[in-house]
């Protein structure tokens, strides 16, 4: 009888792959799972709670969390594997499952569920990752050094509601693939620091502006013109104002109900205008292409150019030239670097600068046009140099108004950190605005009276093509503006603030 020998109890295949998992391997998948797991968790409740959460919660809760949890799972599998094929013939590599032994048909259920919950969870997740990276948060503030002089700018633009994807990007999967293609290039620039500095401009591969800017403002219905206001501070001691009031004809067009015509005459409304650029900025231009709503083309070509027209041709065939669209004159819509001589104009005008303080406009643009090194040299510079202006020159004045200085400082280094980023290389000179002509070649790129066509057509300079001059006034702005006539109705019905327009004008038959 002591010989008899009970044999050990079974051991169900569950458990069995439950002790598959006890190795350095799997265990340090659990572990890893466990971790990523409560990290989503904690990354995920703070992004919800903040008020204003850091783009780096974002990418730990959606993309980094994620794939380490996905590598903790994928740890535990290949230790099961690899403990599976030590202590098991191959005959019996993989579990058997038999669904009417009760503990097994609950191990499945468990895990079926436990895979369609993590599939669900994982598929909203992704969803959040992508939403993450087509945000203005990620896209601005990820990169500090790269993206800051951008990301401030955007915040300043007209179009600081709009995000950037909308415009970088735009609707359908091509455009998408080929900006994350994009983007996983300019992750490793930026990881190993062979980004450019600046970033250069334009962009050659964004989409084309029909698909994004005219979601938006749509060119043929624009008519008419626009009554734009210009004021200048002079550089003497007054800083006085000089202001004119030009009508800009925007016009517009649409080729079913009537003809395109004033600036936006060039947006191919009811014609094609395509271009060739000799520099990487596309400022210099040798050649213009027109086609008119009949199909007539009129080439016109640079008397200046360095180019011949062989060269030229030479581009042409290679493919080399632009269609025209809106980015050729608002190439900088979002992006704008103020120049200091306007950026100062402005402040003066908003009054965030006090207007009295002698010379103030001329030493402003004096102290923000200095040559610094870094944005904190910059900061000091500005401050002693305002400071010491007033001090030297006007000691006063330094006296009566540190108030106002002080405050001038101020404003002075906030249009700095807005308009010249040291670190970047980049400042209102390294990005030309083509919207106008005044700081820039803009509009006089072709309409410089040097393009001519064949038949000796010229490429007009007129200045009233596309503006005309209503007033040019100096001194303070109130008194600048000049009363306006009083009304006069063309019909006599007496006295006008005893009857109301809508007694007559109906909309129907009548006046």
């Amino acid at each position: 009888m002591d010989n008899d020998k009970t044999p050990p109890p079974a051991v169900e295949p569950w458990h069995r792959s439950r002790m598959l998992l006890r190795n350095p391997i799997s265990l340090a998948g659990v572990a890893l799972a466990i971790v990523s797991l409560a990290n989503i968790f904690l990354f995920v409740l703070i992004d919800q709670i903040a008020t204003k959460p850091s783009p780096y919660i974002g990418i730990l809760a959606y993309m980094v969390s994620p794939g380490f949890l996905i590598l903790g799972f994928l740890l535990m599998l290949a230790g099961e594997l690899l403990e599976r094929r030590k202590h098991r013939p191959p005959s019996d590599f993989y579990p058997r499952i038999d669904l009417n032994d009760p503990t097994q048909r609950s191990a499945v259920i468990s895990f079926i569920t436990f895979l369609v919950v993590f599939a669900v969870v994982s598929a909203a997740g992704s969803y959040k990752a992508y939403e993450f990276t087509e945000s203005t948060t990620f896209c601005g503030q990820l990169c500090h050094t790269v993206m800051i002089p951008e990301y401030t700018a955007y915040q300043l633009s007209p179009h600081a509601r709009v995000a950037c994807a909308e415009c970088h990007v735009g609707a359908g999967a091509t455009w998408f693939v080929k900006s994350k293609l994009s983007g996983t290039r300019q992750v490793f620039a930026t990881v190993f620091n062979t980004f450019p500095r600046p970033i250069p401009t334009p962009v050659h591969n964004l989409r084309p502006a029909q698909e994004t800017c005219e979601q938006c403002h749509w060119p043929k219905k624009f008519y008419g013109g626009q009554l734009k206001v210009f004021s200048h501070y002079a550089n003497d001691e007054k800083n006085s104002l000089h202001q004119i009031r030009m009508l800009i004809k925007t016009g517009g067009g649409d080729p079913a109900t009537g003809a395109p015509e004033g600036i936006h005459w060039h947006m191919n409304i009811g014609n094609r205008i395509d271009y060739l650029a000799a520099d990487e900025k596309r400022q210099i231009i040798p050649y213009i292409h027109v086609e008119d709503m009949q199909g007539r083309v009129t080439e016109y070509y640079a008397k200046d150019s360095t180019l011949t027209k062989d060269q030229i041709k030479a581009q042409i065939a290679k493919g080399a030239t632009h269609h025209m669209d809106c980015v050729d004159c608002h190439n900088r819509p979002t992006h704008i670097y103020v120049p200091p001589d306007l950026a100062v104009d402005q402040s003066l005008l908003a009054r965030r600068i006090d207007v009295s303080l002698p010379f103030i406009k001329q030493q402003a643009v004096t102290v923000l046009t200095a040559n610094y090194k870094t944005s904190e040299e910059a900061m000091r510079g500005i401050a002693s140099g305002m400071q010491d202006f007033y001090e030297k020159k006007y000691p006063d004045v330094a006296k009566a108004k540190q108030l106002e200085i002080r405050n001038a400082v101020t404003e002075i280094q906030q249009i700095f950190s807005r308009t010249a980023f040291p670190d970047m290389k980049l400042n209102w000179q390294t990005h030309p605005n083509n919207l106008g002509h005044y700081y820039y070649p803009g509009c006089f790129r072709c309409h410089d009276g040097q393009h001519v066509s064949a038949d000796g057509k010229v490429i007009t300079r007129d200045c009233n093509q596309c503006h005309t001059m209503m007033s040019e006034t100096e001194g303070t702005a109130t008194a600048a503006i000049p009363p306006a006539p009083p009304f006069q109705h063309p019909v006599d019905i007496g006295d006008l603030t005893q009857v109301n327009c809508a007694d007559c004008h109906t909309g129907g038959v009548g006046p």
